[in-house]
């Protein structure tokens, strides 16, 4: 080393680019960076792997598995042009949204010119649109029919929540009262997802779909199996304008539920919002969770459910943080409930 002000250890590395440290140990794990050690042993980061480290980031962003980041790094196109052309549809749609609101602006300063001062509200809207109700219902047991509202879906939403906090329940009731909404439960898995396997050969163009994706997902690191079948399957459908999943993870291996919710982060912006039960700390990496994504917490004392920023210290952080566990003992918890009788 020349100097050991230009290198960084993993932590910083990570904050450098933006990135989790989940995310350099995994390109690591599969030779596209690789860092230098410290003579005790760390890993150390100096300027080729940062910019290696950076190219890669930014070629997942566009929706790149790592196995297709490998061949670009390598000089092979294969596999780019459906990710440039989702990319192009993400541009078009951001594109008409700001084409949007320069005609409101230029709307907004005609009525100045003409001595029409602008109301508050309008000017906020400008930086930050005004978050639309989009359902409004009566909270079920546990809560006792308190009002819940649902503004500014994500792309990708969680719900979370210790065992017993009414969080399958407010999934239900959020695909009964979303429009379009469909709830696919666990039975998705049951006899080794037959029912998976009828809708794809009843449908040859979502059985193409379905084996597309499960190629990108096993370059990504997972292994098939008929749970994955039936989730990317009911994924793929595109007969809901929102999923609501219990237990994504369910029936899913490590390195599965990673391709997985790197895959979901990568789809379309058109893609239906997805609304995700889960537990897992590989589904829900609270330091990777980005400003398209949201967290719907049902807190253990059955006060109503809200929504959690991922930053520590943030009301509910510590809370969300409490229910997550690593794959491997979800894995052995699998099918637990709580249970506690209704009061009549």
């Amino acid at each position: 080393m020349t100097s050991t002000a230009q290198y960084l250890n993993a932590s910083e590395a990570a904050e450098r680019l933006g990135i989790s440290p989940k995310a350099l140990r995994l390109y690591e794990q599969r030779g596209l960076v690789s860092p230098a050690r410290t003579s005790a042993g760390w890993r150390t980061y100096g300027p080729a792997e940062l910019a290696r480290a950076a190219e890669i980031a930014a070629l997942r962003a566009l929706g790149l598995s790592l196995a297709q980041v490998a061949r670009i790094l390598k000089g092979d196109p294969q596999g780019l042009e459906p990710v440039l052309a989702a990319h192009q549809i993400r541009l078009e749609t951001e594109a008409r949204r700001i084409a949007e609101t320069v005609r409101t602006v230029r709307t907004l300063r005609t009525d100045l010119a003409e001595g029409r001062p602008p109301k508050i509200n309008e000017l906020v809207r400008l930086a930050k649109p005004a978050a639309e109700v989009v359902a409004a219902f009566d909270l079920p047991w546990p809560w006792g029919g308190e009002r819940f509202e649902l503004t500014d879906i994500k792309p990708l939403n969680y719900i979370i929540g210790p065992l017993g906090s009414g969080k399958t329940r407010l999934a239900k009731a959020i695909a009964d009262h979303l429009p379009g909404a469909a709830f696919v439960g666990l039975d998705r898995v049951k006899d080794d997802a037959a029912e998976a396997g009828v809708r794809m050969k009843a449908d040859p163009a979502l059985k193409a779909q379905v084996e597309q994706t499960l190629a990108w997902l096993v370059e990504d690191g997972a292994t098939i199996s008929p749970a994955l079948i039936a989730l990317v399957a009911a994924l793929e459908a595109d007969d809901a304008a929102v999923l609501v999943i219990d237990m994504i993870e369910q029936g899913l291996d490590q390195a599965t539920q990673e391709a997985v919710i790197a895959h979901l982060r990568s789809r379309r912006s058109d893609a239906c919002p997805l609304f995700m039960l889960t537990r897992s700390s590989a589904i829900l990496d609270l330091a990777a969770v980005g400003p398209d994504e949201a967290i719907i917490h049902c807190p253990a004392n059955h006060n109503p459910p809200v929504r959690v920023m991922p930053y520590p210290g943030a009301p509910g952080f510590e809370a969300v943080a409490t229910c997550l566990a690593s794959p491997k003992i979800r894995a052995r918890t699998e099918g637990v409930i709580a249970w506690r009788p209704q009061v009549a």
